[in-house]
């Protein structure tokens, strides 16, 4: 499962609206360490919905384009919540019906494989301090998650240009870059801007499933490229 019908015409890189009018690269952190792989980390608040989601997502767009998740050039995507209330219990059950719908985890290829594991093993938990020290990048579902990740980091003297927010890289969401900046790859929005935060499904129906499966498809178009360009992944396909 690489990308459903309704969603491919809007991803490839240079298309109007896609990776290079983000200009992603220059605001993606620097890995930590060349080294090892590039680790992303999504964040909701109980990461059984929407982080859950998108970590499922985007492991299928970086295994269909061949990215590894061990050495230099990988990438290892893992999910976490800001609050512990959902901490062991797996991905919620519409989500794992709106991902099988769209094929995900799906079939006997590697990268349907990779999806399926993640699904099934799936447990949610809060995001560590450790996690947060050894993330390359954190990407947040809400202002509020960013708020929260934010003061964490500043206890934890964690650059602050690693906690982003998840829609930054939504073709569909308008970006500004504000005057000046704190620190190295900060983020190209301020943090009040909640129109930048994914709805939560989990008080919804299964259309807002479907909706924030939209969201989490058009991201990880556009991120999966554009994390195979930074990392410099030798052999994946674009």
């Amino acid at each position: 499962m690489t990308s459903r019908p309704d969603s491919a015409a809007r991803t490839a890189v240079g298309q109007v609206g896609g990776v290079d009018s983000l200009d992603p690269v220059p605001h993606l952190p620097e890995p930590r360490d060349r080294a090892a792989p590039y680790g992303v980390v999504m964040v909701c608040t109980g990461n059984i919905c929407r982080s859950a989601m998108a970590h499922a997502v985007l492991v299928d767009r970086l295994a269909a384009a061949a990215v590894p998740t061990t050495g230099p050039g990988g990438v290892v995507v893992t999910s976490a919540g800001v609050s512990d209330e959902e901490t062991g219990n797996p991905m919620d059950p519409r989500a794992r019906r709106i991902l099988a719908e769209g094929g995900y985890g799906i079939g006997a290829d590697a990268a349907a494989r990779a999806v399926a594991a993640v699904i099934n093993a799936h447990a949610a938990h809060r995001i560590s301090d450790a996690e947060l020290r050894s993330a390359d990048l954190v990407l947040a579902m809400t202002t509020a998650h960013l708020r929260a990740l934010l003061r964490r980091a500043e206890r934890l003297g964690v650059d602050p240009g690693r906690i982003r927010m998840f829609r930054e890289f939504d073709p569909e969401a308008a970006t500004t870059t504000p005057a000046g900046g704190t620190a190295p790859g900060a983020p190209a929005y301020p943090a009040d801007r909640a129109d930048l935060d994914v709805p939560d499904p989990w008080y919804g129906t299964v259309a807002d499933f479907v909706d924030t499966l939209d969201v989490v498809e058009r991201v990880s178009d556009a991120l999966a490229p554009a994390l195979t360009q930074l990392t410099g992944t030798p052999g994946a396909t674009p």
